[in-house]
């Protein structure tokens, strides 16, 4: 009963609850949010900060990040093997027709077979898009001083200036990927 509870569609409003409920818990223990930052932590704690100024600092306070990026990769496994759904993602009629204009066939899944199977990776074209993707996003995160989830969620909860900014920034620059970049690349 409760698997089946879980295996439905939840309505929108319910994630944002959760980001609520746990944006007050980590205020509550003075933590910020950030899923980038996990990556400066497993490079320090590889030992990075013998070369590099940046990876010295004290990762062991960063360890209940660490739990989060584990419990993430487990919670996407999780609802990917155990919670699949056998219906196909609803997408919007406009959405379907907006990629079928770029070449990328909606198949009902979460992310298009066109761009990442296994079998896609034969094609340069996409192992370059992938890995220079990787990179900007990288750049990115780490030029505006943090991710998405960073500064969306726990520095506008914290009222941050810089944080409204990067995420107007990353607004626009979705838009522009989206309208502009995205269609000369397909």
């Amino acid at each position: 009963m409760m698997l089946e509870l879980i295996k439905q569609p939840w309505p929108w409003y319910t994630s944002g609850a959760i980001i609520a409920l746990i944006m007050v818990v980590l205020l509550y223990f003075g933590k910020s949010f950030g899923f980038s930052s996990n990556l400066r932590t497993i490079c320090s704690m590889a030992g990075a900060g013998k070369k590099v100024k940046f990876f010295v600092f004290d990762w062991k306070a960063q360890r209940w990040n660490l739990l989060f990026l584990v419990g993430a990769v487990i919670g996407g496994f999780i609802s990917a093997t155990l919670l699949k759904s056998d219906q196909p993602l609803q997408l919007s009629a406009s959405t379907i027709s907006d990629l079928a204009g770029l070449g990328i066939a909606f198949d009902g899944g979460l992310n298009p077979e066109k761009l990442f199977s296994i079998s896609s990776l034969t094609s340069p074209k996409v192992v370059f898009l992938l890995l220079f993707g990787g990179v900007m996003v990288g750049f990115g995160s780490r030029y505006a001083g943090g991710c998405t989830s960073g500064h969306a969620i726990s520095g506008l909860s914290n009222l941050q200036v810089p944080s409204l900014i990067a995420v107007i920034g990353f607004f626009i620059g979705g838009l522009a990927m989206t309208h502009l970049l995205f269609p000369l690349i397909f």
